[in-house]
Parts: C-alpha cells; sequence; structure tokens
C-alpha cells in the first residue's frame, strides 16, 4: 500500500505541474472528507475544476482513465458540493475533469480529460 500511496503522490504533482503549465492555479490538495476526497482543487478563470488524478505503471490493470468509475464519480460530486458550500462558491461554474497518467521509467504520458460526462443516474 506504501507503494501506491508513493506512485499516486508522485502521479498527483506531475498533474498539479501540468495543470498549471495549462494556466490553472491549484486551490486545494488531497482535499478530504470523511465520505471522499478530491485529488485536486483548481481555477481555470472563472470555473471551479474538481480533479481526479490516476496514475498508473503498467497497462497490465488498463488505462488509468477507465479506473474513475461511476461510485467514483458520485463521491467526488459529493465533496464537491460540501467544497462549493464551504467556499460559498454554489453559483460558480465547475467541472469535473481526470488526469490520466502513464507512469514508468520513462516521460510520463499524460491525458488530461475535461468536463467529464457525469451519468444522468448521479443526478
Amino acid at each position: 500500500m506504501h507503494d501506491r500511496r508513493r506512485i499516486g503522490d508522485v502521479g498527483e504533482q506531475i498533474a498539479g505541474d501540468f495543470l498549471t503549465s495549462q494556466g490553472l492555479l491549484i486551490l486545494e490538495k488531497q482535499y478530504k472528507k470523511s465520505f471522499g476526497e478530491i485529488d485536486l482543487i483548481c481555477q481555470d478563470g472563472e470555473e471551479v475544476v474538481f480533479v481526479e488524478v490516476k496514475t498508473r505503471r503498467t497497462p497490465v490493470f488498463g488505462y488509468p482513465e477507465d479506473s474513475v468509475t461511476e461510485e467514483k464519480i458520485r463521491h467526488i460530486l459529493h465533496v464537491a458540493e460540501v467544497y462549493l458550500q464551504e467556499k460559498h462558491l454554489c453559483a460558480s461554474s465547475w467541472r469535473i475533469d481526470v488526469i490520466a497518467i502513464e507512469y514508468q521509467k520513462e516521460l510520463p504520458k499524460i491525458t488530461h480529460l475535461k468536463n467529464i460526462d457525469i451519468p444522468e443516474t448521479l443526478w
């Protein structure tokens, strides 16, 4: 488990650097509540962006973004709602992005999925 956490932390650092290079401002890292966590919360212009980072070292279990399940999106939505309330941003525009990182020994491959589709069953 320790190795998974370390890989996850490295992935979140890579994702944060990537998003910053794209002009986003990092507002929070590993924003936790008892019922879930959001890896990064950013600002992209006037829009709040909730970012799920998935990092994989090998393709054995599929692409990193494949592990963002409906259940995971449900948790992100719940935590995002609390964050928006706490920060008095309920009227703000927001979206959920996924940063998928394939990281072995060479340079990481970064895939940025902006404004992912949220299944209708979660609304």
